[in-house]
This record gives C-alpha cells, sequence and structure tokens, in this order.
C-alpha cells in the first residue's frame, strides 16, 4: 500500500504510534533522518523469511514484534527502494504496511512543516 504526502503528514503529526522505517543506506541514514525513524537498509534485506537485516530487526526492536498490526511506513532514497523494503515486510507478516510513494526530501519536507 501506498502513503502520499499528506497521508504521511498527518501520520507523523497525529500517530504517535506508528512506526517510521528508512531504507536508506546507513551512511546516509547518520547524516539524518526524520524524527523517531529506525534503519533498515534495503542492501541487506536479503529474500525468505526470517533472514538477514529484517530477521535481525524482529530481535533488536527496530520492528514492533508486540503487535504485527502496528502501523509501518517505509521510506527511502525514491518510492522504489521503500516499496521493495515495503514488500519484505509485507510477507512478515506485519499486516498494516505502507511505503512513501515519493522521494527521501520531499517526505523530509513535509513532515518538518
Amino acid at each position: 500500500m501506498v502513503i502520499e504526502q499528506d497521508g504521511a503528514q498527518h501520520v507523523f503529526q497525529n500517530d504517535k504510534t506508528a512506526v517510521w522505517i528508512d531504507v536508506r543506506d546507513p551512511s546516509l541514514f547518520a547524516e539524518g533522518s526524520i524524527s523517531g525513524a529506525r534503519n533498515l537498509p534495503q542492501s541487506r534485506v536479503l529474500p525468505g523469511k526470517d533472514v538477514g537485516e529484517v530477521f535481525a530487526a524482529k530481535n533488536d526492536g527496530r520492528l514492533p514484534m508486540q503487535d504485527h498490526n502496528t502501523r509501518i511506513i517505509v521510506f527511502g532514497q525514491d518510492s522504489e527502494q521503500a516499496s521493495d523494503v515495503a514488500e519484505a515486510l509485507a510477507r512478515e507478516a506485519f499486516h498494516n504496511v505502507t511505503y512513501f510513494a515519493g522521494t527521501y526530501a520531499v517526505l523530509k519536507a513535509v513532515v518538518d512543516k
């Protein structure tokens, strides 16, 4: 499922339970991200269940293991990068996963308003 600018802004401002997943490379994440975002680099997401970075994120608290219905919003350098990881998370039985249909720069501008 896709979330667009207005929806992303609304969720960022009003849903403090949402989990924001930044799938850019760790070096870009280290330079800054949106407030509260967690890094799950696309480059480390492997095909299959319970492998690679998704498995690590399930065990280290980056993904909401207590409630698989928690809203997860995935964003990246572009929508293709975010879409790939969102699909991987959905295959892991996370039921409320969306990805931002735009670039990181656009999302950053939207949530920083």
